[in-house]
C-alpha cells in the first residue's frame, strides 16, 4: 500500500524517517517527481531498481539539501562552484569525481568513479534533504520507459504497490528532467539537455561539448560503455563448477571446489542480489587477486525481473579489456541513468 502524505512539517519529517529506514519515497522536485531512496545504502537503492522495473544499473543521480553537502563528496573544481553559484538550488546536474570520503554506494553510481550530484529547487524537497541529512537518490518516479511525472497523480498511477509514500507538493513547475553536465573531463561535456539550457551553461564554462559530438565518438569516461565495471581479474560467465584456483561468484546453492565463495543470495533473491553485486565484484577481485587465483567464476542469474539488470552488468564486468569505443547514446544512459 503507497501511502500519500500532502506536504506539511509532520509528513515530511515522516517521509524522511522513511528514507532513512530504507523505504521508498516519491517526492516533487521543480523539474519531475523523484523517487528518493538513501543513497548511502545498496539494500535502499537496489528497492529503487526494482520497483521501476529497470533494465540496467545506470547510475543514479544524488540528491542534497546544499551545494556543500553534495561537495563533500567529490572533488570540485572551481567551474563546479561557479555553476553551483549560478544554478544550485535548481535543475542543473554535474558529474565530477567521487572522493575517498564518500559514502555513497556502488549501486547508486553503478561502480563508476563519478558521482551525479544535483540541489533541487522547491521548499518541500529541500525541507525533505534537510531532514534525511544524507544523499539521496532519486530517479524519476516512474516504470522504466515510461513518460516521467510531473504531479503526484502520475506516480500514484504507475507505482501504487510498488513504493512506501508518495510526498504530494503538488505540479513540477518545470516538469523537464535535470541537465546533466560532465565535468570529469578535460572539456565539459553535455549529457542531457534540460532545465538549464546549453546558452546558460556557456555563459559560465565557456566551450562545452554538446551531444552533437556523439556522432564524433568520442573517447569515453573512465569506467564507461562495455565494461562499466571491470574486474582486474577476468570474468567468466554462466559457470555451473569452478575450479581450485578461480573465485566464484554464487548465486543460491553453491558448488564446491572454488578458492573463494562470494554469495549474492544463499536463497536466490534477486533483490538481495542487486545490493551486493558490486560489493560482492570488488570483494573476490580484490581477494582473489591477493591469494594468486586466476579469474572470477559467475554463476547463472535468471533472466526475470532484476535479473535482467544483474546480468547486463555481468555481462559488461566480463566483457574484453581495454575497453574500444561505443555510441554516444550508450554514454549517456551509462552515465546518467
Amino acid at each position: 500500500m503507497t501511502e500519500i502524505l500532502k506536504a506539511d512539517p509532520q509528513t515530511i519529517a515522516q517521509a524522511a524517517s522513511l528514507i532513512r529506514e530504507g523505504g521508498l519515497v516519491a517526492f516533487g522536485t521543480e523539474t519531475v517527481y523523484g523517487l528518493g531512496a538513501l543513497a548511502t545504502s545498496d539494500a535502499a537503492v537496489a528497492r529503487i531498481f526494482a520497483a521501476k522495473q529497470r533494465p540496467r544499473f545506470n547510475p543514479l543521480i544524488s540528491h542534497f539539501a546544499s551545494a556543500e553537502a553534495a561537495f563533500a563528496h567529490v572533488e570540485t573544481t572551481p567551474l563546479a562552484q561557479r555553476l553551483a553559484d549560478a544554478f544550485w538550488p535548481g535543475p542543473l546536474t554535474m558529474i565530477l569525481p567521487r572522493n575517498a570520503h564518500s559514502d555513497i554506494c556502488d549501486l547508486a553510481t553503478a561502480g563508476l568513479p563519478t558521482i551525479a550530484l544535483r540541489v533541487p529547487r522547491g521548499k518541500t524537497a529541500l525541507a525533505l534533504l534537510r531532514e534525511v541529512g544524507q544523499p539521496v537518490a532519486a530517479p524519476s518516479a516512474n516504470p522504466s520507459g515510461r513518460v516521467s511525472p510531473s504531479d503526484a497523480f502520475h506516480v500514484l498511477r504507475n507505482m501504487h504497490g510498488h513504493i512506501d509514500a508518495i510526498l504530494d507538493s503538488g505540479p513540477c513547475s518545470v516538469g523537464l528532467e535535470s541537465t546533466v553536465i560532465d565535468l570529469s573531463r578535460e572539456v565539459p561535456f553535455l549529457l542531457r539537455p534540460g532545465g538549464v539550457t546549453l546558452e546558460q551553461l556557456e555563459a559560465v564554462c565557456g566551450t562545452i561539448r554538446n551531444p552533437d559530438d556523439y556522432a564524433t565518438k568520442l573517447p569515453a569516461s573512465p569506467g564507461m560503455l562495455a565494461s562499466h565495471y571491470a574486474p582486474a581479474l577476468p570474468v567468466r560467465l554462466n559457470a555451473e563448477t569452478a575450479a581450485p584456483d578461480e573465485a566464484l561468484l554464487a548465486f543460491g546453492p553453491a558448488p564446491a571446489g572454488a578458492g573463494l565463495v562470494y554469495n549474492l543470495s544463499e536463497n536466490a533473491d534477486l533483490e538481495e542480489a542487486a545490493a551486493r553485486l558490486f560489493a560482492g565484484l570488488r570483494f573476490l577481485d580484490s581477494e582473489g587477486h591477493r591469494r594468486g587465483l586466476r579469474a572470477i567464476a559467475v554463476m547463472a542469474v535468471p533472466r526475470h525481473g532484476l535479473g535482467l539488470a544483474i546480468r547486463d552488468r555481468l555481462r559488461r564486468a566480463a566483457s574484453p579489456r581495454p575497453m574500444s569505443g561505443g555510441d554516444g547514446d550508450d554514454e549517456v544512459e551509462s552515465m546518467i541513468g
